[in-house]
């Protein structure tokens, strides 16, 4: 990652403060970037990975832009952890999940179970569930399988639902839900 370090301030550091101190309204691009607004411009991810881990806990999105440097740090925590492939995530998806987690008024970070898959990944989790797609939209980067202790299956999928802006898969036999950024629709698992 590229950091200018000026007398101990990195430039992610220097956007994070001025992030902080932005105080304008978020624009909508869907409704899940509309229930942002209030927040300031800005956005942000809060993630744990049980099976690397590692965390995050980032400011993604500032005054209308997504930040190049910390899309690409998202991107390497949701990788394939099998495979350890890295792939461009669709930052759609970060706005749902931000979203969603802003409306469950929590700060306990998500936990990442799944996000982005490689097709032999896939193909191999396939093999030993049903419950997973063929055509998965984890392998094209624009889905997230997330859990949190203090919130049920039940909740965060309400919350992932009213973003009005993806799929919303709830997994209770399993204690997940699926969020991704593809046609608007519902399913229990």
């Amino acid at each position: 990652m590229a950091n200018m370090n000026l007398n101990g301030i990195t430039r992610r550091g220097l956007l994070g403060v001025f992030a902080a101190t932005a105080v304008v309204a978020a624009p909508t691009y869907s409704n899940a970037f509309g229930l942002l607004k209030g927040a300031g411009d800005i956005r942000r991810i809060r993630m744990y990975s049980g099976r690397t881990g590692e965390s995050i806990d980032t400011i993604y999105w500032v005054e209308g832009e997504y930040i190049p440097e910390v899309t690409k740090e998202i991107n390497h925590f949701m990788r394939d952890w099998r495979s350890d492939e890295v792939v461009g995530m669709d930052p759609r998806n970060y706005d749902i999940i931000a979203a969603a987690h802003r409306l469950l008024d929590v700060r306990e970070p998500y936990m990442l179970l799944s996000g982005y898959r490689s097709p032999s990944t896939n193909a191999m989790l396939r093999s030993h569930s049903r419950g997973v797609a063929k055509h998965s939209l984890h392998m094209k980067g624009m889905a997230a399988d997330l859990r949190l202790k203090s919130r049920s299956v039940g909740q965060m999928a309400k919350a992932a639902e009213a973003c009005s802006a993806g799929g919303v898969g709830h997994y209770y036999g399993s204690n997940f839900v699926h969020m991704d950024c593809g046609p608007v629709r519902s399913w229990g698992g």
